[in-house]
C-alpha cells in the first residue's frame, strides 16, 4: 500500500521552519560577507592613515600580512560554529513537528 498525495506532502509546521532555516541562513551569511568587505576594502583603503609600529613592523604591513587573515580564520570558525548551531535546532524542530503530526493522526 503506498501513501497517499497528503501524507507526502510536507506538512504547514516542516514548510514554516524551512523557511525560518534559510531566513537565518542567509542572515547570516549575509552578516559575515558584509563583516568581510568592510575589514578587507577599509583596511586596505585606510592603510595609509595607519601609520604606527605594531609590533616593531608598520601598523599597515602588519594588517595586510597577518591581522586580515587571522580575522578570516575567526569568521571561517564562527560561521562553522553557527551554521551547525542553526543546523542543530532546524532538526530538533522538524522531529518535534513529526512527533506531534503522528500523534495528531495517529
Amino acid at each position: 500500500m503506498s501513501p497517499s498525495k497528503s501524507e507526502l506532502a510536507p506538512s504547514m509546521e516542516s514548510l514554516a521552519a524551512h523557511s525560518i532555516y534559510w531566513q537565518r541562513s542567509r542572515r547570516l551569511s549575509f552578516g559575515l560577507l558584509l563583516i568581510w568587505a568592510v575589514a578587507t576594502f577599509g583596511g586596505i583603503f585606510f592603510s595609509r592613515e595607519l601609520n604606527f609600529s605594531f609590533f616593531g613592523w608598520p601598523f599597515s604591513f602588519w594588517l595586510a600580512a597577518q591581522g586580515l587573515l587571522l580575522l578570516y580564520c575567526v569568521l571561517i570558525a564562527y560561521y562553522a560554529w553557527a551554521a551547525r548551531k542553526l543546523d542543530e535546532a532546524y532538526r530538533d524542530q522538524l522531529r518535534k513537528d513529526s512527533i506531534a503530526a503522528a500523534s495528531a493522526s495517529g
